[in-house]
């Protein structure tokens, strides 16, 4: 009979009305004067409503109820009660109309008994036999294949809607009935064609048809059931139909959403088939890779990762690498995934697992398509499944963003949380400039979508600040573990969570991870409830680098999980394969391959070793078969497909060479872009059990390192260290001494704006500035003699405020401000409009003037951007040399400045205060704090003391806003400037600040490599600054200056080993040589050798005077 889609949960799950008479259906004017009939006796019949209200409402019982939105009265089942201090609310589901809806109340009244004869307009039905499937993985026996399901997926539901919803006509088959519920065959008609959506949904994979059983309802039991849809007969409860809806989450179904392709289980049958190898059969296969050759992905057959390996550059090793050329292989390296369940990838936009208005915006912005990672992650998450991905681009939030908007489109699967308020997910950032990134991509595909109102919430100490945050209303949270915990304290915030994000989740481990696992085990305690058996649940983890805590994550918190690894690396790190560094010498290697390679017939291997060259592959094989070691040979010039075919013979005892490498050997250590690709020939020898030691793991990687390494020690370093590994001691010695050699090509650079700011950097390797003191670069500048003198509290003039605690400006003299005088001249000169004169040549470096908001400054040019030649004005980057801004302007506005105006130095000071950080272990902080304290001290003078110098950077603790009332001749302090950044509650102390900076200046370099040496250093408040003219040359990179017992020492070493008549050419009267300290000097020298100490006791400003008391000679050194 034909049919009327009224609600649509799910395939096991829906409602309609029929179109047509027939058994147990009631005809469409029937249900009309129904309808009228009530309408009539509720609205007018009793005039006490009072004796038509019910005394008690409980769960399950069939009464009366006036609908809003329909704008009549309707039958309904109770499906809860919610009770309030006047009244009380109850969920309604109207049993002819198919709906849910909450009632007061005052509208609720007594069914009587007439209006209950007709049997339920809303008929709840399910497809015939057709049961949900699941992809079921058993990683131990090796197999995959479809079982049936008790739940129905995402996917399988969508499907079903969109089916349903393109459909003209629809029919529907009676073949029984079961628990007042319909099992029909359903056919619908889509552009004139008719479909059986039973045989659809089987066809597509997303069911299969149960097998008859000897209980199922017949046509007989039809007769039988006819009653149980009757009034005489209605149940006291009925199970509410959206527990029905809830999806399986995690049913593994294959194939794309649009199309539910399926996938074969026999390639995972064959991937995990453990073939045992003959006695005494040890294989080592030596590579050399062909260059330039495409390679495809295949893990249906290990030969093929195999053939990955010859057929791309996987072997090949560069020393030094441009960028351009990095770059293009890590899109190559993109081609390998590590799965711990088979996914079918999502290539392309048109089949990705997004609904329509989401594709429609990533089209309109011109987005080509999922990248390789997310082409694995759309689907995964998309499905509701647990997810971890790990990937090179698993900072970039959109590996989860558009897959979890898709699935909050799906209002059905919440339905059984529409009583209750909190976020339906959870996004934790591990920052709040992360958090923000990730809001403002919700916000802007929020505009295709339904409305679920995100919310950024970063929270500071202050209690209060939590109890005003309200999220009635929003579902979707962004915010940092830290804040999340400081809300939960005041909001109930899991009792509807669904999901939870976990981005960049090493940084979050790193930082916070008893914050996280706590957060985690809150969400675990409210999802085991028996509510949540039939909603979502779902934790999805990105990241770019594996952590050990996630491997713990998984066993605990997550069900069956699908990691995705597209950095090959991490997924060694991820399969607990043991990392070993062999230290040899190069002339060596082959002695030492040989005893690597020292196989038993109790431990057969088959190794891969990999080489760089043709030459080294040839001799290898030479040495493996003078040693009776089985070894294949490949690389560019020999026959690929005879080795191939010899890599997986079968042998007469019936027993192949292993099917997948046990033992990588990096012969010639590879670039750090092919090292990650050579562990993948060993993916299916990874354990998934982390509890196990690496020592006994089947996986293994063995680094030959010789002295010609060089230039990947610290990489591999970096990697040993990330993955947990055994580190030899000089690999330790080697690198230390590298890492201070690439903090010396620094040198040249700012010193480091987290050094200045915090008093340490969290990531020298990478951060591109200095760590150390340049005694050139860090001599004060423009400040006034007289404070560094004597030190204390001077007058400060905030101008340019960068952050809460570094801003620009100036020191005013209390006395007689020089650069007062000098604005005043520069604004009088240029009020006459003949004195503005145009530059027509600009120069880089020098000094102009500009008007901004009718006060003239001084700028100096920076650059000079490149100019088209039709062009006459052009763009140049300035900075306002008395307030510290940079900012961009058009040439022509800049002014000829006279040379009297260029004479006084430069005003700008850049101003630090001490003792204060960010909360949360932020590495900066948040715009909030910083606009407050620019509406607070811009432009208004404080009192501040300057406790160190270095450059033109002035450390101030304190800083205090005085305001003097001149009537009554008194100052009072109107604020501390750290008190004021400590009352936000976004900052917190830092103690070890100005101690940093100490031991920072405690430790200086010598740079001067000729007969000048120029030293400067810092101990407590006084500065020293030694110039001196040596007697001869010394070797500055050896020379060191040192504090020690609060003075300072300089150590010198001479360029050569000889006798020197003396040391200085010239002796100040405050530098005093320490002859007391010898040592003996290994050469014959007449002179005992020795190390010079020169004590420095105070600032040398005075000129150098000849040097007649020094009469010894000095020692050979």
């Amino acid at each position: 009979m034909e049919v009327f889609a009224l609600k649509v949960e799910d395939p096991g799950c829906f409602w309609v009305t029929m179109k047509e008479c027939g058994p147990f259906v009631v005809d469409e004017v029937a249900y009309k004067k129904l309808n009228d009939e009530m309408n009539q006796f509720y609205d007018k019949s009793y005039k006490d409503a009072h004796e038509v209200k019910p005394v008690t409402v409980a769960e399950g019982q069939v009464c009366v109820v006036f609908c809003e939105e329909l704008r009549c009265w309707c039958r309904a089942v109770i499906k809860s009660v919610m009770y309030c201090t006047d009244h009380y609310q109850a969920e309604c589901f109207l049993v002819d109309y198919a709906k849910y809806i909450f009632i007061k109340s005052k509208d609720i009244r007594v069914a009587m008994e007439p209006f209950m004869q007709l049997p339920y307009r809303a008929k709840k039905c399910r497809l015939y036999r057709t049961r949900p499937v699941t992809l079921r993985i058993d990683l131990c026996e090796g197999t995959a294949k479809m079982v049936p399901a008790k739940r129905w997926d995402i996917a399988a539901t969508w499907y079903f809607q969109n089916l349903l919803k393109a459909s003209t006509h629809m029919k529907a088959k009676l073949c029984a009935i079961e628990d007042n519920t319909f099992d029909v065959f359903l056919y619908v008609t889509i552009k004139d064609e008719k479909v059986c959506v039973n045989d659809d949904l089987v066809s597509k994979n997303f069911a299969c048809f149960e097998e008859a059983e000897e209980n199922t309802g017949t046509s007989a039991d039809c007769q039988e059931n006819q009653t149980s849809l009757n009034a005489e007969s209605l149940p006291v409860k009925i199970v509410s139909p959206t527990l029905d809806f809830r999806p399986e989450l995690f049913q593994k179904i294959p194939g794309n959403l649009g199309t539910g392709l399926a996938v074969s289980s026999s390639s995972l049958e064959d991937i995990h088939q453990r073939l045992r190898t003959g006695p005494g059969l040890n294989t080592v296969l030596v590579a050399k890779a062909v260059p330039d050759l495409p390679f495809k992905e295949n893990t249906e057959v290990h030969t093929d990762k195999l053939q990955q390996c010859l057929n791309s550059d996987l072997l090949k090793t560069h020393v030094v690498e441009d960028d351009q050329q990095s770059s293009k292989n890590l899109s190559e390296e993109r081609n390998l995934v590590f799965l711990s369940n088979k996914i079918e990838p999502s290539s392309s936009l048109e089949t990705a697992p997004l609904f329509h208005g989401l594709k429609k915006e990533l089209t309109r912005k011109k987005f080509l398509g999922p990248n390789f990672t997310e082409s694995y992650c759309w689907p995964s998450v998309a499905r509701g499944c647990d997810v971890v991905a790990i990937s090179y681009q698993g900072n970039d939030p959109f590996i989860y963003v558009p897959p979890l908007l898709t699935l909050l489109q799906l209002e059905g699967c919440y339905k059984a949380f529409t009583n209750r308020s909190g976020p339906l997910a959870l996004i934790l950032c591990p920052g709040w400039k992360k958090a923000q990134l990730v809001f403002e991509l919700l916000k802007t595909y929020e505009r295709c979508s339904r409305q679920f109102h995100p919310m950024l919430i970063i929270l500071g100490q202050n209690k209060a600040a939590a109890s005003s945050v309200k999220i009635q209303g929003c579902e979707v949270i962004v915010t940092t573990p830290y804040s999340f915990l400081r809300l939960f304290e005041r909001h109930n915030l899991f009792c509807r969570l669904c999901h939870l994000v976990l981005d960049e989740i090493e940084v979050l481990f790193s930082d916070a991870a008893e914050q996280v696992f706590t957060i985690l085990d809150c969400y675990k305690k409210a999802t085991i409830t028996e509510e949540w058996q039939y909603s979502p649940r779902q934790i999805i983890a990105v990241g770019t680098h594996w952590n050990k805590h996630i491997a713990h994550m998984i066993k605990e918190f997550m069900y069956d999980p699908y990691v995705v690894i597209t950095a090959m690396e991490e997924a060694s790190i991820c399969g607990n394969v043991q990392q070993v560094v062999q230290r040899c010498v190069n002339s060596e290697r082959i002695s030492v391959l040989l005893k690597i390679l020292d196989f038993t017939h109790s431990n057969p291997q088959k190794v891969l070793v990999f080489t760089n060259s043709v030459n080294e592959a040839d001799v290898i094989h030479e040495a493996l078969k003078s040693n009776s070691i089985f070894s294949l040979k490949i690389h560019k010039e020999s026959d690929s497909k005879y080795i191939l075919e010899q890599w997986t013979k079968k042998y007469n005892s019936g027993s192949p060479v292993l099917l997948d490498a046990t033992c990588v050997i990096h012969f010639s250590f590879p670039s750090p872009r092919i090292f990650g690709q050579r562990l993948h020939t060993m993916s299916d020898n990874f354990s998934n059990d982390s509890s196990v030691d690496q020592e006994h793991t089947k996986a293994r990687s063995v680094i030959l390192l010789t002295e010609n390494s060089g230039c990947h020690a610290l990489g591999i370093l970096r990697f040993l260290q990330h993955a947990e590994a055994e580190i030899p001691p000089e690999l330790h010695d080697f690198t230390a001494k590298m890492l201070e050699a690439e903090e010396d090509k620094k040198f040249s650079r700012p010193l480091c704006a987290y050094l200045k700011t915090f008093g340490i950097c969290k990531n020298r390797t990478a951060c591109p500035d200095r760590h150390q003191i340049n005694m050139q670069m860090d001599i004060p500048q423009n400040i006034p003699d007289k404070i560094l003198q004597a030190p204390g509290y001077v007058t400060i003039l905030p101008l340019h405020i960068v952050s809460a605690t570094n801003y620009f400006g100036r020191i005013v003299d209390k006395e007689k401000d020089q650069y007062t005088i000098l604005a005043e001249e520069i604004n009088d000169y240029f009020e006459n409009p003949s004195n503005r004169i145009s530059v027509k040549n600009v120069e880089a470096q020098a000094l102009y003037g500009l008007c901004e908001k009718r006060l003239f400054h001084r700028v100096q040019v920076l650059e000079i951007y490149s100019k088209e030649e039709e062009n006459l004005f052009f763009s140049v980057k300035i900075k306002y040399i008395d307030e510290g801004r940079i900012t961009q302007v058009q040439s022509c506005q800049l002014l000829h400045l006279p040379a009297r105006f260029q004479c006084l130095p430069p005003q700008a000071v850049e101003f630090v205060v001490c003792r204060v950080k960010p909360i949360d272990k932020e590495t900066e902080w948040n715009p909030k704090v910083t606009q407050y304290i620019n509406y607070k001290i811009k432009g208004k003078p404080h009192e501040a003391k300057i406790v160190h110098t270095l450059g033109n950077t002035a450390w101030v603790d304190q800083m205090v806003r005085i305001t003097r009332l001149s009537e009554l001749k008194i100052t009072t302090n109107e604020y501390n400037v750290r008190s004021e950044i400590l009352s936000t509650g976004m900052g917190t102390d830092n103690p070890e600040h100005i101690m940093q900076l100490q031991k920072l200046c405690g430790h200086l370099k010598l740079l001067d490599h000729t007969e000048n040496l120029e030293s400067f250093a810092c101990s407590g408040d006084k500065f020293y600054l030694a110039d001196m003219e040596l007697h001869q040359h010394i070797l500055a990179e050896k020379s060191t200056c040192v504090i020690k017992d609060k003075e300072v020492v300089i150590i010198l070493v001479k360029e050569q080993k000889g006798s020197w008549c003396k040391l200085l050419k010239n002796k100040n009267n405050h530098v005093s040589l320490d002859f007391e300290h010898w040592k003996d000097c290994e050469d014959d020298s007449p002179f005992t050798g020795g190390t010079k100490k020169m004590y420095v006791t105070d600032a040398v400003s005075e000129d150098l005077v000849d040097s007649s008391e020094v009469s010894e000679t000095e020692s050979d050194d």
